[in-house]
């Protein structure tokens, strides 16, 4: 039996459309930004309180529109799952990589990716754009 990590990540979107993707320091896998959620804590609180610590984004939850609950196989915890609450949110600046964010870049999802990304992510976010 697997276990399971909860998140609340974001498909953060600039205004030409193209995807915020993320890489945590001593990982090789781009991800969404966002992280687990708390106990008590509902999944937009989550999403706008990690958005604020990995990225310098201060965002209200007007600006975020729900897209599903999607699962996958865990991109840096072996044997785990994360089930993944998603938000669209548009964001126009500059984002500043913070806590464990080594590394943040802005993709176009129409084209080839030579990133390594994390299931999740490969399987049913980016698609979500196409």
């Amino acid at each position: 039996m697997l276990g399971v990590i909860h998140i609340a990540a974001a498909l953060l979107l600039d205004p030409q459309g193209k995807a915020l993707l993320v890489r945590k320091r001593g990982t090789t896998a781009f991800m969404q930004p966002g992280g687990k959620i708390e106990p008590n804590e509902r999944p937009e609180q989550a999403l706008m309180r990690e958005l604020n610590e990995e990225l310098g984004i201060t965002i209200d939850s007007a600006s975020t529109r729900y897209l599903g609950r999607f699962s996958a196989p865990a991109a840096n915890e072996p044997g785990f799952e994360v089930r993944c609450e998603l938000f669209e949110v548009r964001f126009e600046g500059n984002v500043i990589p913070a806590a464990e964010i080594e590394e943040a870049v802005w993709v176009d999802a129409h084209l080839p990716l030579v990133l390594e990304l994390a299931p999740l992510t490969r399987d049913h976010v980016l698609p979500l754009i196409k």
